[in-house]
């Protein structure tokens, strides 16, 4: 149960006295973009670094969904603890963006916009009320922030 109250916590940072979420979330664009580093540093073609990014986020749901199973045993549904979803979630919004801290931090603020307001049916899955809907509602609202990137990178904002 120890390990999965740390992963549900996202290390931890969901016990921050004030956002949670956005603590998590800054936790996510952290261990990103020093992954991304590790990454470029030995010198990985951006398709693998792609492919190894997306392994990592699927991994890391997986584990996410079931450490969040698990604490709900003691923890109430989608408690403000739980903030691995948020790690996830900003991880898919700035996934297969060019690897530049500002795309990053407007990933973030992005993602924490969609997350927070619920937009387009996020609120619908956020109110399944199940393991699968406190993770599923955030990855959406990161799906939403990287189709917003992707935009703002075709127009040539950045």
């Amino acid at each position: 149960m120890k390990f999965s109250k740390i992963i549900a916590s996202g290390l931890g940072t969901g016990f921050a006295p004030i956002a949670p979420g956005t603590a998590g979330a800054i936790l996510g664009v952290i261990l990103y973009y020093g992954l991304n580093i590790i990454w470029f540093d030995i010198n990985l073609q951006p398709l693998t670094v792609n492919a190894l990014n997306l392994a990592v986020i699927i991994l890391v749901l997986l584990i996410g969904v079931y450490s969040i199973r698990k604490v709900h045993e003691t923890w109430p549904h989608d408690a403000p603890q739980i903030v691995i979803d948020e790690v996830v979630g900003v991880w898919i919004a700035v996934f297969a963006l060019p690897f530049d801290y500002r795309i990053y931090l407007y990933g973030f603020i992005l993602f924490r916009f969609f997350d927070i307001l619920k937009p387009f049916y996020i609120k619908r899955i956020d109110r399944l009320k199940s393991s699968w809907s406190v993770m599923l509602d955030d990855v959406v609202a990161g799906v939403y922030a990287n189709i917003v990137l992707q935009i703002l990178l075709y127009f040539n904002v950045f």
